[in-house]
């Protein structure tokens, strides 16, 4: 072989087509290497939660598959020491270079730009790309120079900024280039790298979930196709498909946020997309990693510094209650019910679980941030972090502490019927309409006449939500005085 091989490390980019660090390093015509590193230690204290590996393992087994089927070409899968593997994978192929897509997390960060560093001392190519936003970190400052801490101007900055600076969506790879068979290079098997869990509490994840490349570009047409316009009416109802589901697709890079601008603009009759409720929330996801580049503590620290000292009732049977989806409140257990069946929780539920966790029972929010972060398939750094400190008051552009959340009006509200709840709680399967967000008001008779008898059945409400609430005014009290 005349020309040295370029080395494309995957990361959260899982996919061929629309990948611009892949398609780079096939543009010189060199032989590439696919390679994906398993690297948990330099992922500390934030390597993938057991949901999170369940969704990485199917997602390389798709690309690995789709590199030989489509490329005759092989992936090379390594576990340990980023630098370290790559170096042992320059010297055995005698690669001039390393290509990669970008990562925002602040430890990969420092990582990334030690190992360009040391690689470029070195004498080799390295060079990376933004492979999994609209636009860099950094870019969209306020008029101070400063970052926003409120995502509206942000947004707001950010389409005027994509108006004139479109996200480019780059060629497809070049095939001669990645058509190479690297057999004599040596890897490990998939299944070596542990990824699926050895208890099989994740055996309904296959009925709700396709990872990789063709399932997300297909899944994101049929959202288009059948929910886009509905997307604003329907996204907050949580019995109903009316949501996207393409979050954990683009957590691991199965598609872009620039590949779902492109077939936007594209294929929608005018340009009213850009104002749409569905590309505003591809916005937070953007200005979520604004907060972490920019705020390198959010994932653990408030922004707002006085909740430092919050009060919180570290109880660790409220928190175990929650996490099993037994603290007496129908919307809140449905939503942590579907969470462990399926890795994913409908997003309004998870607003509405999430305030009662750090208002109702005063949990601090890092315990519900740790939970979502193990057991979410779309587990996101920045994205779970901005959460979590929005529902709890104490971050960026958050909701005030005081707007407290009552899980028996929003369950009223948004699953009208309790077709939701008794979809993840059959016990409340025979509850009348009237009392199936507040099943403890019905009387004993009334109880066993639906075969649910509160207490023995479906448990009691673990807090009494008017002395929840003043308990939780009065904690926020404290912290302005």
């Amino acid at each position: 072989m005349d020309s040295k091989p370029i080395i494309f490390w995957f990361r959260n980019d899982l996919r061929i087509q629309g990948n611009p660090g892949l398609t780079h390093s096939t543009l010189s015509g060199n032989p590439v290497i696919p390679v994906f590193i398993y690297d948990q230690q330099n992922e500390t204290p934030w390597e993938n939660g057991a949901a999170s590996n369940w969704w990485l393992h199917h997602s390389l087994a798709s690309l690995r598959d789709n590199l030989r089927k489509k490329y005759n070409c092989q992936l090379i899968i390594r576990s340990g020491d980023s630098l370290e593997v790559l170096n042992q994978l320059i010297e055995e192929s005698g690669a001039e270079g390393v290509f990669w897509n970008r990562r925002y997390e602040p430890a990969i960060i420092k990582r990334d730009s030690l190992i360009k560093k040391s690689l470029r001392e070195n004498g080799q190519v390295a060079q990376s790309f933004n492979g999994s936003l609209l636009i860099e970190p950094g870019d969209v400052l306020n008029k101070s120079n400063n970052p926003f801490k409120v995502f509206t101007p942000f947004w707001r900055q950010c389409l005027t900024h994509l108006k004139n600076n479109q996200p480019q969506l780059v060629a497809p790879v070049n095939k001669p280039a990645l058509g190479n068979d690297w057999s004599d290079i040596s890897g490990l098997e998939l299944d070596d790298l542990g990824l699926l869990p050895d208890l099989q509490w994740d055996s309904e994840f296959y009925k709700y979930w396709k990872p990789g490349e063709q399932n997300a570009l297909k899944n994101f047409k049929e959202f288009y196709k059948s929910r886009f316009e509905d997307y604003p009416s329907k996204r907050d109802i949580p019995s109903i498909s009316g949501t996207s589901r393409m979050s954990p697709h683009l957590h691991f890079g199965e598609i872009s946020p620039a590949q779902i601008w492109h077939h936007l603009d594209q294929n929608y009759p005018n340009k009213n997309w850009m104002q749409s409720t569905f590309i505003s929330e591809i916005g937070w996801r953007e200005f979520a990693y604004n907060q972490l580049f920019h705020f390198k503590e959010l994932p653990s620290q408030p922004l707002k510094e006085q909740f430092s000292d919050f009060p919180w009732d570290e109880n660790p049977d409220h928190l175990r209650a929650w996490q099993k989806g037994l603290t007496g409140f129908p919307i809140v257990d449905a939503g942590m019910k579907e969470l462990w069946v399926t890795g994913w929780m409908h997003n309004r539920v998870r607003m509405i679980a999430a305030s009662f966790l750090v208002k109702q029972l005063l949990i601090p929010w890092q315990k519900g941030a740790g939970w979502f972060w193990d057991t979410l398939v779309d587990a996101d750094l920045a994205s779970n972090s901005l959460g979590w400190q929005w529902v709890s008051g104490c971050g960026a552009d958050a909701a005030p502490y005081f707007r407290i959340f009552n899980p028996v009006l929003q369950g009223e509200k948004f699953d009208p019927d309790g077709t939701y709840v008794k979809k993840w709680l059959p016990a409340l399967k025979n509850i009348p309409k009237k009392y199936i967000h507040k099943p403890w008001e019905l009387s004993l008779n009334q109880q066993a006449e639906a075969g649910c008898i509160i207490g023995k059945h479906y448990p009691s409400p673990i807090v009494e939500l008017k002395s929840a609430r003043t308990r939780a005014l009065m904690a926020y009290d404290s912290l302005t005085k």
